[in-house]
């Protein structure tokens, strides 16, 4: 039989060198849930405006020369000007520095009891759905029962066991330990679901068999893979902690003076609100901003960590 040359063949497409070659670079999980959160816009202008309030936070109250706590009532109830940005309240204070001042407050406030949550919900839970039986009943009842319990009830009993500790560093400790008490156990659920579902995973049973210890297990296999859902509910558990401290401060629960929070001053504003508004404008728009630029943060993470939405 006759030979036929091979080149009086033309290849088309792309030859096998070609189609064997990588054509873009292979992502890790992480990379990619970043790149689809770089594509929502609005988490990304959530973002920047998270972080322009946190340096206004720290570098607002050296923007002026009034202190967030000085007294002159010769310039009582002054409207924004070029001397006071926002303006004075009813005691002459700058409501510029206060209003940065009380950012540092409102939204240390806010991760502080975050963090909380987070190591509390985090263990509890985590506990819980890996030992499972009796173990998961006994701890989840626990959390049913302290869930129960109302929640500004609690903190005016607080406010009234710790009443006798007077002073600013009291007062915001009773603060984040009343919202402390029992938002870790919103965390705790989620991270019992998410345990629940993966401790039966081939790779859970698999370092199960090689002797690997509980510790190990929860810290490299199981609490790592439920990063997605924790993160999504600590960036919802942020500005639910500010916004309780300024519902708190609001009713007269809140911190003591001299310290100045974003609840306070909305407090102190409301009474002015016809005649003095910048008086509760200012702390009002930045509570409305950050509960907004969390709110939009969590969704944009918890839509890039959706696997149906990969593409």
């Amino acid at each position: 039989m006759q030979q036929i040359s091979k080149d009086k063949f033309t290849v088309v497409g792309n030859s096998k060198v070609e189609a064997e070659k990588i054509s873009k670079p292979s992502l890790s999980f992480w990379k990619d849930v970043f790149m689809r959160f770089r594509q929502n816009k609005l988490a990304i202008a959530g973002l920047v405006i998270l972080i322009l309030l946190i340096i206004m936070a720290i570098i607002g109250p050296y923007l002026t020369k009034y202190d967030y706590r000085t007294n002159d009532l010769n310039i009582a109830n002054q409207p924004p000007s070029a001397e006071h940005y926002f303006g004075t309240d009813d005691l002459g204070r700058d409501v510029f520095a206060r209003v940065w001042y009380g950012a540092k407050i409102s939204l240390f406030i806010g991760v502080a009891a975050a963090a909380i949550d987070l190591i509390i919900g985090v263990l509890w839970g985590g506990i819980a759905g890996y030992r499972g039986g009796k173990t998961d009943e006994y701890m989840m009842r626990i959390a049913d029962v302290l869930y129960g319990i109302p929640y500004l009830l609690l903190v005016i009993l607080l406010m009234v066991v710790l009443g006798s500790q007077k002073g600013s560093i009291a007062s915001l400790a009773t603060m984040i330990l009343a919202m402390s008490i029992t938002g870790w156990i919103n965390m705790a659920r989620i991270v019992r679901g998410q345990v629940l579902s993966l401790k039966n995973q081939e790779y859970i049973l698999a370092s199960r068999t090689l002797g690997a210890s509980v510790t190990r297990i929860m810290g490299k296999h199981l609490i790592p893979n439920a990063m997605g859902p924790i993160l999504v509910t600590l960036t919802l558990t942020i500005p639910s902690a500010i916004f309780t401290e300024a519902f708190l401060s609001y009713l007269g629960l809140g911190l003591t003076p001299p310290l100045a929070s974003w609840g306070t001053m909305a407090n102190d504003g409301i009474a002015a609100m016809t005649y003095y508004p910048w008086r509760l404008f200012f702390p009002a728009i930045l509570i409305c901003l950050t509960i907004f630029a969390f709110n939009v943060i969590g969704d944009g993470i918890r839509d890039a960590l959706d696997p149906r939405l990969r593409k």
